[in-house]
């Protein structure tokens, strides 16, 4: 369903949250989604880096 969005849609998100929350926001809340994404991301590394070390040690 996302996929479907395509360029206007994604301006039209943008102008929303523009207005919903105003200029001085925006940011802070981008940074926060950012911050929530690398989190997520280095936590999914972690979790493949630790299940691969576990089938490394199951093989010695």
């Amino acid at each position: 369903m996302i996929s479907n969005i395509g360029i206007p849609g994604l301006i039209l998100i943008l102008v929303l949250a523009l207005i919903i929350f105003g200029p001085k926001k925006l940011p802070e809340l981008g940074r926060a989604v950012g911050q929530t994404l690398k989190e997520f991301k280095n936590s999914t590394k972690d979790l493949i880096i630790d299940e691969d070390e576990k089938i490394e040690k199951k093989a010695e």
